[in-house]
């Protein structure tokens, strides 16, 4: 195991030793961009603890990916139907942020749930969390504007990349959105205008953070308040 400093949240607040036998049972593992790590119906091999890189879950629909529902950061973990005891991925996932995850095996890692009380309530708390979370982005596209969901998700993104500039196209926040290129087009142009981003080349720059918060719908201040609620 490559010794690396923990920037993983789940992971920090563990207990000083049960923090140290979690890590023993985890590789250091590189997430590239676009890579597919996990797709519905499969067994689960691996749980993911992102460092400093992030991933999208996009739920399928007549067997392929159509929309993303949910990100997950350093603040977060991919695999947590393993905490309910099930092996299949509900949900497709890709790398949307290269960078670098603790990767652990699906078996030792339910061992390790067994074992280890602390890890065991975090993760059921953290399990939580992400049910509170998919049914407000449910409630967010069936009520929210295009231009509010825009936002709501650059300041996802914002919050995980860890950088004011990160890479996206038009045909990927389409196809995140579930929306037409020409919706993320006038949305992203509006953005533009309130002066919150810039938006040139698939290049994104987060101009002023306050203004992209006002033009966001209120989905995004409640999934920030939902896991600092419940993860307390």
């Amino acid at each position: 195991m490559r010794l690396s400093p923990v920037q993983n949240e789940l992971i920090e607040r563990l207990p000083r030793k049960d923090r140290a036998h979690f890590l023993g049972l985890c590789d250091e593992v590189d997430l590239d961009m676009s890579a597919v790590l996990c797709d519905s119906g499969e067994s689960t091999e691996h749980a993911y603890f992102p460092i400093d890189g992030f991933i999208s879950l996009v739920t399928p629909l007549d067997g392929r990916p159509v929309l993303e529902v949910g990100m997950v950061g350093n603040e977060g973990m991919l695999g947590t139907q393993l905490v309910l005891g099930v092996t299949t991925a509900p949900l497709f996932a890709l790398v949307q942020g290269p960078g670098t995850a603790w990767r652990v095996g699906a078996a030792s890692f339910r061992r390790e749930l067994i074992r280890s009380k602390a890890l065991r309530v975090s993760m059921e708390l953290y399990v939580q969390v992400t049910i509170s979370q998919l049914a407000a982005s449910a409630a967010c596209l069936r009520f929210h504007h295009i231009s509010q969901r825009l936002a709501r998700w650059l300041l996802m993104t914002h919050d995980r990349a860890h950088a004011d500039e990160f890479h996206v196209t038009h045909e990927f926040l389409a196809y995140m959105l579930g929306v037409r290129r020409v919706g993320i087009t006038t949305a992203a142009v509006a953005l533009q205008r309130l002066g919150s981003i810039r938006y040139h080349r698939g290049a994104v720059t987060i101009v002023n953070r306050r203004s992209l918060e006002k033009a966001a719908c209120s989905c995004y201040a409640a999934g920030k308040k939902s896991y600092v609620d419940v993860m307390q």
